[in-house]
């Protein structure tokens, strides 16, 4: 193998590929970065054994050929070099990969041409285009309602579902806290299969760091969700692939819960979602870890009064104004969640409907179309002491 490469034309792919392999731990093959010489291209890969990553750069190939190499050490020496022409040459008598650029020269020992194994290909004629910065916001508005236990299965997973009328449905679940956002994409709701794909927590935040604003390439196969990214100039072209398993855990019908907000009896509060935000938050100084909520009281159609329970810290009281419907005189709900539920939304005002002090509390807001949060409200079983309801 031997070849010439622009070190910036390749910096961003070694970057996204090295991010993803372990850096000490785990088998040798895993912590390798592959580079595949071929048809005036190079190619970068690396995978975790799960997540997969390719991207395919502009090159002056002389001779085609395979490596593998350290990643991370590849990737720390290419990101300190300056910009410029990278030659790279597989030394087949030394068994190293010799790195040079200008007066520089560099060995790195390669890997056992015999740890590769071919990556899943991207699946061809079935791509849909979509927005790289609206996945990032779908992810933002529902991954914080993921459970982060694996053991929890599906509730450890991002859901996506056809519904009616052309609508997609992104979920996040964790137990106490239930986030939905719907959106029109007759091709996204072509293409995914009528029971909804699972994608765990943790290859979501993985996709999120791997995306950009840029315009994205969609495909799934029967076990794998697939990304892809084009870029193309005068001077070079940029082709990254990312792809990760899809989970076949059961997802909890939400439904269930949903449907408990339309039914008869709810109240209604509506009230500017900063001010309330901003006076959660000095609430939230008198919480404690026995007693972290804080209790809005109904005092009336226009007023709400927040107070918290963490005696050993003191005591709050604020009372702020809102539109409020409904007979319930009291709820409360844990403080930090609630803080972080409405710091997700954009709408200046918000509404929560209540279906009483222990049942689910929806929240949304007019400028957070087809969004919606549900929070369990905490049980309160001493004067002191609360716990969680859980949803699901």
């Amino acid at each position: 193998m031997q070849l010439k490469v622009f070190r910036n034309d390749i910096i961003d792919g070694l970057q996204k590929s090295s991010g993803i392999i372990p850096a000490k731990t785990g088998a040798a093959f895993l912590r390798t970065i592959w580079l595949e010489a071929v048809d005036g291209v190079l190619r970068i890969l690396s995978t975790d054994s799960s997540l997969e990553f390719t991207g395919q750069y502009t090159a002056k190939v002389t001779e085609a050929g395979l490596c593998g190499v350290q990643g991370k050490s590849f990737f720390e020496l290419v990101r300190r070099l300056p910009p410029g022409e990278i030659g790279l040459t597989l030394d087949a008598a030394s068994g190293n990969l010799l790195i040079k650029q200008g007066s520089r020269r560099y060995k790195l020992p390669v890997s056992d041409r015999n740890w590769f194994q071919n990556f899943s290909p991207f699946p061809e004629g079935a791509a849909v285009t979509w927005s790289g910065d609206f996945l990032q916001e779908l992810i933002d508005r529902v991954a914080y309602c993921i459970s982060d236990e694996d053991t929890m299965e599906a509730m450890a997973c991002m859901f996506l579902k056809p519904a009616e009328a052309a609508k997609v449905e992104v979920c996040g679940l964790n137990g106490h806290q239930f986030s939905l956002v719907a959106f029109l994409n007759d091709d996204i709701h072509a293409m995914l299969p009528p029971e909804g794909i699972l994608i765990q927590k943790k290859y979501v935040a993985e996709l999120k760091r791997w995306l950009t604003a840029d315009e994205i390439e969609l495909a799934i196969s029967q076990k794998r969700l697939f990304f892809r990214t084009q870029e193309k100039d005068e001077t070079s072209a940029k082709v990254e692939t990312f792809s990760l398993p899809l989970s076949y855990y059961q997802y909890p019908d939400y439904n269930t819960f949903v449907s408990k907000l339309a039914t008869d009896g709810v109240s209604t509060l509506t009230i500017d979602r900063l001010e309330l935000v901003d006076a959660l938050e000095r609430v939230a100084i008198f919480n404690t870890d026995n007693n972290r909520c804080a209790s809005f009281l109904f005092d009336g159609p226009g007023e709400l009064s927040l107070r918290s329970q963490g005696q050993e810290a003191g005591e709050a009281s604020e009372t702020l104004e809102c539109a409020f419907t409904g007979s319930l005189d009291k709820v409360a709900f844990p403080t930090k969640d609630i803080i972080d539920i409405l710091g997700h939304f954009h709408s200046p005002k918000v509404t929560l409907t209540l279906t009483g002090a222990e049942g689910p509390c929806g929240i949304a807001g007019e400028e957070d179309a087809d969004s919606l949060v549900i929070i369990m409200p905490m049980k309160i079983v001493e004067e002191t002491y609360y716990s969680e309801e859980d949803i699901a």
